[in-house]
């Protein structure tokens, strides 16, 4: 399953960024942003996204803004080892609904000197840590933490407060079913 890569062409060998916050924080807009950077410069670009994630497009990665890139979706982490052929650079999107699987994945396509750009929620709607999005910033070169706007108090937001009675954690939703609160007003929502 590991990918056999001359790594040697790569002055600076593989790293690991993540793009981590909330939903509406800018997340995918920045991914998106880096990738096109990356295309200009003629690199090799590969992007991934999770299969369950339809909400825009089924094969592209789409910001709230509609800003797109083509990407492949796919069931688990260990495909994007078997799909990433030769890259320079490798992005995932929603990263927080793969498997824990992603994190040896991330470091397997940096050790082989790939840039693997990754995007997702740090947490969930009730606060907590969201699948291996905390590991990888763990695991990470560079960390870039996003942040939206709250929508009561105009306060930086880093909370995704979910509108809808679901207590499941992973619900696909858009701004009728989440908003993004700041550590007050998410804790006031909570309360009511």
């Amino acid at each position: 399953m590991f990918l056999e890569r001359d790594v040697s062409h790569h002055k600076n060998g593989g790293t690991i960024e993540v793009i981590a916050g909330s939903m509406f924080s800018g997340k995918t807009e920045e991914l998106i942003r880096r990738l096109k950077r990356a295309q200009f410069a003629k690199q090799k670009v590969e992007i991934f996204k999770p299969v369950v994630d339809t909400r825009y497009s089924i094969a592209e990665v789409v910001s709230h803004d509609e800003n797109s890139i083509p990407s492949s979706p796919v069931e688990n982490s260990a495909n994007i080892l078997l799909l990433a052929g030769n890259v320079d650079v490798v992005a995932i999107d929603e990263a927080q609904f793969f498997d824990k699987g992603l994190v040896e994945v991330c470091q397997r396509l940096a050790d082989m000197g790939i840039r693997v750009i990754i995007a997702g929620l740090d947490m969930d709607f009730t606060g907590k840590p969201f699948g291996p999005v905390p590991d990888l910033m763990a695991i990470a070169n560079y960390v870039s933490k996003v942040h939206a706007i709250c929508v009561h108090c105009g306060s930086v937001a880093q909370f995704s407060h979910r509108l809808v009675s679901n207590n499941k954690q992973v619900m696909l939703g858009e701004k009728e079913e989440y908003e993004p609160l700041c550590r007050v007003c998410y804790n006031k929502a909570k309360n009511t």
